[in-house]
């Protein structure tokens, strides 16, 4: 078991972090994000055999959210007080606990019971990346994020699929099961092969926690960054929340197979992560998020130029898609690898901010979408997913130059 104490990059000059150690940090957050997503295309099968109403089946997508919303608030800034590789393998053995408490659910109530703490454990993830960066030098510090992020975007992107395609094989129950076992497996990988890491700070949890509306309050950065991609990540989650019902219905008439294809093409824009990382390296942040603002506005506007249900149109919505992933994977890596600069003793802290932020603005775009849809289809949905990446390319004009 390998028990080297870990410093941050910044105090060594040769990289402390391996390929190796890069690849598994990025499988893990991968497979851990990827819990989040499995029951949203598998809810109105779970809700129909465990006796949820039609209303109530929404339950299983909010739930599992609240509960990352939460952790995201109140378990990932012990980042800052607790042993890193404690706290990540905890968290994952809690997940191996909750996913395997959803698979053998007899009712709705454990059920749900578990999705809620399938959400609180799946914050591992947003350990994983301020750990990653802790043992990066500054000068490989993006690359590195980037790399790790690359792996939490796919794990997901391809979740829904996945779990669409794997459902039809060993039922939903079988989907949490399997999940399960592969966090069991994971958790003993990451308890062996991780360095640990002792944080310096010496605070009790009820100041870790009062410092963080301090850095939220104080930190003009974490601010700026957090409010693009708020809106960007509204206008992701408004895009996949909607394409769904839109490639469904009359226009494209889409088995739920193909729609799982779509989705794994979209998949190709998580690419950015690492090219995003080292734009970020070289200093070109400002110019990298400018173009990431705009891309994920063209995404939405170009899929109004064929007409809708054509071959083309379809074409278009694929393009439009790995677009969409592209340019909201850049800002994100550009906005972590830009607070993870501000200092490490707080970075998990900064990243939790961060990342509850924008996951509202996601819930936000989530419901805003459906709400589109039902009033207007595609072209009230798609107007305003165009609306929320320009707001945030206004705010963006009046950011200073350094």
């Amino acid at each position: 078991m390998m028990t080297t104490r870990v410093i941050d990059g910044d105090d060594i000059q040769a990289p402390s972090i391996s390929p190796a150690l890069t690849f598994l940090l990025a499988t893990a957050c991968g497979l851990i994000a990827a819990n989040l997503y499995y029951g949203q295309p598998l809810a109105g099968i779970i809700g129909a055999e465990l006796g949820l109403s039609a209303g109530a089946t929404g339950l299983i997508v909010t739930l599992t959210q609240i509960g990352y919303g939460i952790g995201l608030l109140f378990v990932v800034p012990l980042g800052d007080l607790v042993e890193n590789r404690k706290l990540v393998v905890g968290s994952v053995s809690m997940a191996v606990l909750s996913l395997a408490a959803a698979a053998f659910a007899p009712h709705a109530t454990p059920f749900l019971i578990a999705a809620f703490l399938v959400g609180v454990s799946s914050v591992a993830v947003q350990v994983i990346v301020p750990y990653a960066a802790h043992m990066a030098p500054h000068a490989i510090r993006g690359r590195v994020v980037g790399n790790v992020m690359s792996g939490l975007m796919a794990g997901i992107m391809l979740a829904r699929p996945v779990s669409s395609l794997l459902s039809e094989i060993v039922s939903w129950r079988g989907v949490f099961l399997t999940s399960a076992a592969v966090m069991a497996l994971l958790a003993v990988v990451l308890f062996r092969l991780l360095p640990t890491r002792v944080p310096e700070a010496r605070l009790s949890y009820g100041a870790l926690m009062a410092s963080m509306g301090r850095l939220a309050l104080h930190t003009p950065v974490l601010r700026r960054r957090a409010i693009y991609h708020a809106f960007l990540f509204a206008a992701f989650s408004l895009f996949w929340t909607t394409t769904p019902l839109y490639l469904s219905g009359p226009h494209f008439n889409l088995s739920q197979g193909e729609i799982a294809l779509f989705a794994l093409a979209g998949a190709a824009g998580t690419v950015a992560a690492p090219i995003a990382g080292r734009m970020a390296d070289r200093g070109w942040t400002r110019a990298a998020t400018f173009f990431a603002l705009l891309a994920v506005a063209l995404s939405f506007a170009v899929t109004h130029l064929a007409p809708e249900g054509s071959h083309l149109a379809l074409a278009i919505l694929v393009i439009a898609a790995i677009v969409l992933d592209f340019g909201v994977t850049t800002n994100l890596v550009l906005g972590q690898r830009a607070i993870f600069t501000l200092g490490a003793e707080f970075r998990s802290r900064l990243n939790g901010i961060y990342m509850a932020t924008f996951f509202m603005g996601g819930a936000i775009g989530s419901a805003v979408g459906g709400w589109a849809y039902a009033v207007g289809e595609w072209q009230a949905a798609s107007w305003i997913g165009f609306a929320l990446p320009i707001a945030a390319l206004l705010y963006f004009l009046t950011e200073k130059r350094d």
